[in-house]
C-alpha cells in the first residue's frame, strides 16, 4: 500500500508555480516548447528533493521510496522500477547536497528579470522550494541538526539573492505561510487577539535585529523543526515530541525579552500555541511569604501566560535563599505546571549563564525540560553604536561625526564585565544625550532645524556614568 508522504504534492505544486514564472520570465523570447519548460522545473524538484535527502548524508528507506514514487512515473522508467538499494549502489543521491550550496540557473534567470522589470517571479520559487525542503526533511520521523541547518542555509542563500538589489515590486518581503493549517482559535480568542503574522514577516524581524547573528539561527532552527513536525502530524505520521522550553543566557539588554516576544508569535503562528502573548515574570512574582501561598502565585502566573509563553527572568533566583525560603517550592511547582500544561504553554527561563547552571541542577525534572540553551553575547562596540544611531533615526535625530566617534568611544572604553548594560546601555545613553540636547537647544533664539535634531560631542559626552547593566546611576 503507498503510503502518502506528501512529497508527490509539494513537488507537483513547485512544478506547476514554477513553470509559469518561468514561461513569464521567457516570455519576451521565440516561444518555446511549454512542455521542454515544465521537464526542466521537474528536473529542478528532483535536485532539490535529492539535496536535501543528502544533507545529512543519510539516505533512508522511506527517502527514498519517496523519490522514487514520486519521479519514477516522469523521469523514466529505469527510476520506477528501481527500489532504495538500487539507488545507492548507482550514488543516485550522494554528494548531491552540495547542489543546494549555490543558487541554480533556473533560479537566477528569475533573480535577473526581477531585477530588470521590477518583478516579484523569484519569490514563488522560493516559497516553493523551502515548502519542499520542509517536505523532504519531514520523511524520517527523526529531523536532525545537519537537516535543519541545510533548511537554514538554503533560505539565506535565496533571501540574499532575492533582496541584493532591495525588495521587488509589490512585495517588499517574500511571503511564506506556514506549512499545514494555522492554529485553531476560538471566537472568543479571535476578538482580543490580533490574527497570527505570517513566519517569514517573523523571520525578517528577526534578522532585522541588531547582532545575535548564532541567537537569530537557533531560533529559525526552532521554527524549521516546528514546521517539519507539523508535517508529520498533519499526515498522521509518528513524530519525536521534543520539549519546546527554553533557556536563555547572557548579560542584561543582550535582547532576550525582544526574541522571546518573536517566539510567542512564531510558536503561534506554527500552532504550537493559540494565544502567543509572552507574559514576564521573575522571583518577587513567583515567591510568597508564608506556606502554601507560593504555589497559588505560581499557578496564577501560568494561567495568565496560558496558551502563549512565559519568560522568568532572572530565574535563578528562585534556587537561593534558605531552608526556609520558598524559591524551591516554586521551582517544585514550575516544573510540575510545565508538564501538566506541556501542550499549552511554552516556558523560557533567563538568566546568567553560570547562575542558570545552578538553576538546573536545582530539581532533577529541570534539566529534562530545559534541554536547549540559547546563549545570548554582548554586543561588540560597532553593534553598540548602531543601536545608538538606531534610536536616534527612529525618533528624528542625527549625530554628527564628532559626537558619534565619542558614542564609539565610550562603548569601547566600556569594561565587558559581568552585569554589562548592552542595548539597554545603547537606549540610556541616547535618552541621556537628548535631554543634554534639548537643554542647550532651549538657549537658543529660533533654533534651526538642523540645531533641533542634531546631537554634538557635549550632547553625547557623559558627566554621569552609565551603570553596568545600562542603568542611570545619577
Amino acid at each position: 500500500m503507498r503510503v502518502d508522504t506528501g512529497l508527490d504534492v509539494a513537488v507537483g505544486a513547485f512544478v506547476e508555480a514554477v513553470t509559469e514564472v518561468l514561461m513569464t520570465a521567457t516570455a519576451t523570447l521565440p516561444a518555446g516548447d511549454p512542455d521542454e519548460l515544465r521537464r526542466t522545473v521537474l528536473t529542478e524538484a528532483f535536485h532539490l528533493s535529492c539535496a536535501f535527502i543528502d544533507a545529512d548524508q543519510l539516505a533512508t528507506d522511506d527517502e527514498l521510496w519517496a523519490l522514487i514514487r514520486t519521479f519514477g512515473t516522469q523521469m523514466g522508467p529505469d527510476l520506477a522500477r528501481a527500489t532504495p538499494d538500487d539507488l545507492r549502489r548507482e550514488h543516485t543521491t550522494e554528494g548531491t547536497r552540495q547542489w543546494a550550496r549555490s543558487t541554480s540557473d533556473l533560479f537566477e534567470i528569475l533573480v535577473g528579470v526581477d531585477r530588470r522589470d521590477h518583478a516579484d517571479l523569484a519569490t514563488t520559487y522560493y516559497t516553493h522550494a523551502m515548502a519542499l525542503a520542509h517536505t523532504v526533511a519531514s520523511l524520517d520521523t527523526h529531523t536532525g541538526r545537519d537537516e535543519l541547518l541545510a533548511l537554514d542555509a538554503y533560505r539565506s542563500l535565496l533571501l540574499d539573492a532575492i533582496r541584493a538589489d532591495g525588495p521587488t515590486a509589490g512585495s517588499t518581503a517574500p511571503t511564506v505561510e506556514a506549512a499545514g493549517p494555522g492554529p485553531v482559535t476560538s471566537e472568543a480568542t479571535a476578538a482580543v487577539d490580533p490574527p497570527a503574522r505570517r513566519l517569514d514577516d517573523l523571520l525578517i524581524e528577526l534578522d532585522a535585529l541588531v547582532g545575535l547573528a548564532e541567537v537569530k539561527r537557533e531560533v529559525r532552527l526552532v521554527a524549521d523543526l516546528l514546521q517539519v513536525q507539523r508535517l508529520r502530524r498533519d499526515r498522521n505520521l509518528p513524530v519525536v515530541e521534543s520539549s519546546r522550553h527554553l533557556v536563555f543566557t547572557g548579560n542584561p539588554g543582550t535582547g532576550k525579552t525582544t526574541v522571546a516576544r518573536l517566539l510567542a508569535q512564531i510558536y503561534r503562528t506554527l500552532g504550537v500555541v493559540s494565544r502567543g502573548q509572552l507574559v514576564e515574570s521573575d522571583r518577587a512574582a513567583l515567591v510568597a511569604g508564608y506556606v502554601g501561598q507560593t504555589a497559588t502565585k505560581v499557578t496564577a502566573v501560568f494561567d495568565e501566560a496560558d496558551e502563549g509563553v512565559l519568560l522568568i527572568d532572572e530565574a535563578y533566583a528562585l534556587a537561593r535563599g534558605t531552608d526556609t525560603d520558598f524559591g524551591r517550592e516554586a521551582i517544585d511547582t514550575i516544573v510540575k505546571l510545565v508538564e501538566d500544561r506541556r501542550d499549552r504553554i511554552v516556558v523560557i527561563v533567563a538568566g546568567y549563564p553560570d547562575e542558570m547552571a545552578d538553576f538546573l541542577g536545582a530539581n532533577p525534572g529541570l534539566p529534562s525540560r530545559f534541554p536547549r540553551t540559547i546563549e545570548f553575547p554582548d554586543y561588540s562596540t560597532d553593534e553598540l553604536v548602531d543601536i545608538f544611531e538606531s534610536a536616534c533615526f527612529a525618533s528624528g535625530y542625527r549625530c554628527d561625526a564628532q559626537a558619534l566617534a565619542s558614542v564609539r568611544a565610550s562603548f569601547t572604553a566600556e569594561p565587558r564585565a559581568k552585569g554589562f548594560g548592552n542595548g539597554r546601555m545603547a537606549r540610556n545613553r541616547f535618552e541621556r544625550a537628548i535631554e543634554r540636547q534639548a537643554s542647550r537647544v532651549v538657549a537658543i533664539v529660533e533654533p534651526t532645524d538642523a540645531e533641533l535634531t542634531t546631537l554634538t560631542v557635549a550632547d553625547v559626552t557623559d558627566a554621569d556614568p552609565i551603570g553596568a547593566d545600562g542603568s542611570d546611576d545619577r
